[in-house]
Formats: structure tokens, sequence, C-alpha cells
């Protein structure tokens, strides 16, 4: 029997849900583009402030997405994730399940923060797919670097693809996400991003 109060963590919520801050939309197999974030990312008086303005007035959500991404590309906080052992142990969460749980199209472990393309599949829920992803990485960097306390932000952010065109956009923005950041020349050069590992395989590098 199926416990409605608490239904099965792996399978999709109703297609919109919300923990209150940000909503989501469970779509099943279908591409999602999605952000996650360390807990310092982003000063206390930046969020207050993008906090006045969604409340003064509706604003775009192109622009505001476009803003919020630059403020996280000015790399604030400890940006514990451009440590190489820090961020190898986000990448390898990533992959881990990649080809039984969803899909991995692309992904750049940034400073301080993720970004991915993947597409569940087998009934998985994207919620219990990044939240997988934020409390075994959490476990393990705080062991790692001997500290406490939590490690990335509560919520994520995800988009649901609509077509071909917008998934090589997504594609393409994550993967050249550390050189508008200014952090490489090159997308390959970033060491913990889908483009670097294409390259290791002797995969084309797109452009």
């Amino acid at each position: 029997m199926v416990d409605k109060k608490h239904p099965h963590p792996l399978r999709p919520k109703a297609e919109w849900h919300s923990r209150g801050y940000l909503p989501h939309w469970e779509v099943g197999e279908e591409p999602q583009s999605i952000t996650f974030r360390l807990a310092d990312s982003l000063p206390a008086e930046v969020r207050e402030r993008l906090k006045a303005a969604k409340q003064e007035a509706k604003p775009d959500p192109t622009e505001q997405r476009k803003r919020f991404e630059e403020l996280l590309d000015s790399g604030h906080g400890e940006a514990l994730l451009r440590q190489p052992e820090v961020g190898r142990v986000v990448e390898d969460s990533l992959l881990h399940f990649d080809g039984q749980r969803y899909r991995l199209h692309a992904w750049s472990v940034m400073p301080n923060h993720v970004h991915a393309l993947a597409t569940p599949i087998n009934g998985h829920a994207l919620s219990a797919i990044v939240h997988a992803w934020k409390s075994f990485t959490a476990l393990q960097i705080n062991r790692l670097l001997g500290r406490q306390g939590s490690l990335w932000f509560p919520e994520y952010f995800d988009r649901k693809i609509r077509n071909e065109r917008h998934f090589e956009a997504a594609r393409y923005y994550i993967e050249q996400n550390s050189v508008e950041a200014r952090l490489c020349a090159k997308a390959e050069e970033w060491p913990f991003s889908s483009a670097k590992r294409n390259l290791e395989r002797g995969l084309p590098v797109r452009s």
C-alpha cells in the first residue's frame, strides 16, 4: 500500500512543487538545466536587495536570471569548489549515477556553484537526484576539509528544456560559463566540466 503522505522519494512529486523558496517542475524523462550553489555564494545584502526588488515590482525573469548568474560568477564567499580535491568530489558525484538515475549531458563545477544539464530516467525525481548530489557531497567535503555546518544553499534552480535549440543553448552556456566568468580562456581548460572530460575522451570540443 502506498503511503500518500510520504510518497517514495525517488518518484516525481506533482508537476509543480516548492519548499517555500523556488518553484520546481517535475516533468519526468525530459532534460532540465539545474543550478545549485554554496550557502555563502551571495552576500546577505545582495539577497535582501534582490528580495526587495522582487516585492516592489514584477521583475523580468530573463533579466533577473542574468543578474543572478553574474552575481554567482563574481565568486563571492569561500568558493570552496575551486579547490581541486573538492571539485573532484562534486564531479564524481554527478557522474556516479549517470546512465542509471539520469543521463548527464553537460556540467561545470564552478568555484561557488554547479551547473548541470540532465534528464531523469527510470522514474527518478529531479528533486531526489539533486538532493542526493548535495547531501553526499556536503558530507564528503565537510569531512575532507574538517569543517561543519551547511555547505549548500537549501534550494536549487531548474528549467525545463523546451526543444533541441534550447538544449544546445543550455549546454553551450554551461560549458562556456568558466570562460564567461574569466576563469580560463577555453572551456576545455576548466578542470571539472564536460568540456574537459570530452577533450580527455578524444571527443570533439563543441564551441
